[in-house]
């Protein structure tokens, strides 16, 4: 009998896996990952990663909810250390623009190729959007959807576009809409 896989071991392996995952999907995309590129980018076998996902789309979704955990939580913060929040939401915005391989938000990236036919990534997707919705209406009560709207607006367009000044022309439209 194989020796039991210890707990860090376990969570070193889902790590390397979610790692994986993230990087081959949000580089190429959902349909064009096969599992065996995933197990070569993991390093583990492709029994060890059934046993801990049964499915691509529970293993979709796994990556969408650590990803949410680490986007807004490296959006708070920076706008915590922010003079004034909704700046700080564009500027945050901007250096992620203009990253090196900076391909637009994940999660509508993969609803564009996998929520339709997937209840659990598109319920996975709209907790995301909703959850950044709710910390806008933290820094910008009164003014929230608004805000929210133009910070989606600044990360599709920076997407297809790839011009991180996206988030400044979105900061000045924010700046005149919060004077008013």
């Amino acid at each position: 009998m194989p020796a039991a896989i210890s707990a860090g071991q376990q969570a070193a392996d889902r790590e390397a896996l979610l790692d994986a995952v993230e990087s081959l999907v949000y580089t190429h995309g959902v349909q064009a990952v096969g599992m065996d590129q995933i197990r070569a980018e993991s390093g583990l076998a492709l029994k060890r990663i059934y046993a801990m996902f049964r499915t691509k789309e529970d293993l979709v979704v796994a990556m969408l909810q650590r990803r949410d955990r680490r986007w807004r939580g490296s959006l708070a913060a920076f706008v915590a250390g922010a003079p004034e929040p909704v700046p700080g939401l564009f500027e945050w915005l901007r250096n992620w623009f203009a990253e090196p391989g900076f391909r637009g938000c994940a999660w509508i990236n993969i609803h564009g190729e996998f929520a339709p036919g997937s209840p659990a990534v598109l319920a996975e997707v709209r907790a995301h959007k909703d959850a950044f919705r709710a910390q806008i209406q933290q820094w910008a009560p009164g003014h929230a959807e608004a805000i929210y709207l133009l910070a989606e607006g600044a990360i599709v367009t920076a997407g297809i576009t790839g011009d991180p000044a996206t988030a400044d022309r979105a900061a000045a439209a924010a700046a005149h809409l919060l004077r008013s």
